[in-house]
């Protein structure tokens, strides 16, 4: 999996790109404790780039989502396409977290 970040303001947006799964959900993990230890309390992840998500990479969104909100932040995931939004569909994931179809729809809702 590639993550590629840009900056908007006082928002970090991160491109997901591939597989989240066991094995990659653990660079996922890295990165997300990485940004959240240098103060980014404010992110927005496109996933129109991930091809496929495992029970392990909804389990890592979820626990990243719990760390960000105990800092009273934000995690907010766009552009989900696919196998990839029929799984956040059926396993209800769709209903815990805020979605939306662009970045620029999810940045608009920050303010």
């Amino acid at each position: 999996m590639q993550i590629t970040v840009t900056k908007l303001d006082e928002v970090l947006v991160a491109a997901l790109v591939g597989r989240m799964d066991a094995m990659t959900t653990v660079e996922f993990d890295r990165w997300f404790s990485e940004q959240l230890a240098t103060g980014e309390t404010c992110l927005v992840l496109d996933l129109q780039g991930l091809e496929y998500i495992s029970s392990a990479g909804l389990r890592s969104l979820l626990a990243a989502a719990k760390q960000i909100k105990a800092k009273n932040g934000s995690l907010l995931l766009c552009q989900l396409v696919g196998t990839v939004e029929e799984v956040f569909r059926i396993s209800g994931f769709l209903a815990i977290f805020k979605t939306f179809g662009s970045v620029d729809e999810a940045l608009k809702s920050l303010g």
